[in-house]
């Protein structure tokens, strides 16, 4: 009998990456953010007397109906993983830099302008300079409360939106899916408290791993954060 090792979520964790672009994309759009926007941001962060530093953002969701991990199975007959009948789920946000540098947040209600606005408080609480913050357009990022606590911290935080439809765009995306991936393959949680533990530790993991969070940043897609030239990618 001929064995072989299977990803349930469809792929290895060394060739995860991120989806789109997606048909909505406006390539005008995603041009001017490599040859104007992004260089902009870079060029405003650099020229901080403090040391201001760019961080890339997302929100993430994990379901305890979510397959994820390898695991072994007969050639030809697609594995079957036990889990929890009971439908459960948690998100986490998570922002990271060119220093591998991971901040993180776990939290069980849906993504809102309040969860955003608690994000950037204990994000402000790591650092003594301005954070260039990068993320996408959600509504949640985009609503009043948010722009009103900006406008309250004018010296902590400067939001930048990536174009619509990019997510290829944001090296946290590649963290995304490591997360997805690197989820226990044999205990499954049973309940949101342990999935929400399971999420933490791997999040609490990568941040003692410096190195694994640079390497987020070389992905064929996101690796103009790291090249003077913004089309060198």
């Amino acid at each position: 009998m001929e064995w072989a090792s299977t990803s349930s979520a469809g792929s290895s964790r060394s060739r995860a990456r991120t989806s789109g672009p997606y048909v909505e994309q406006d390539p005008e759009a995603v041009a001017q953010w490599h040859a104007e926007t992004w260089p902009k941001i870079r060029a405003r962060a650099r020229a901080r007397a403090d040391g201001g530093e760019v961080l890339f953002a997302d929100q993430v969701g994990i379901r305890s109906d979510q397959v994820t991990g390898r695991t072994w199975g007969e050639k030809g007959r697609t594995p079957i993983v036990r889990r929890s009948g009971d439908r459960f789920s948690v998100n986490a946000m998570s922002a990271i830099s060119t220093k591998g540098r991971m901040h993180f947040m776990v939290f069980t209600k849906s993504f809102t302008a309040e969860v955003m606005c608690r994000f950037l408080d204990r994000l402000t609480g790591h650092f003594d300079h301005e954070i260039h913050l990068v993320v996408d357009g959600h509504s949640a990022r985009r609503s009043k409360k948010v722009r009103d606590w900006l406008a309250a911290h004018p010296d902590a935080i400067e939001l930048h939106f990536l174009p619509a439809y990019s997510p290829e765009l944001n090296p946290d995306e590649l963290v995304n899916a490591d997360l997805k991936h690197s989820l226990p393959k044999q205990h499954r949680a049973r309940g949101r408290t342990e999935l929400a533990a399971e999420t933490r530790r791997f999040f609490r993991r990568r941040q003692r791993q410096p190195p694994i969070v640079r390497r987020y940043f070389g992905g064929p897609h996101v690796r103009y954060v790291l090249d003077e030239n913004p089309m060198s990618f």
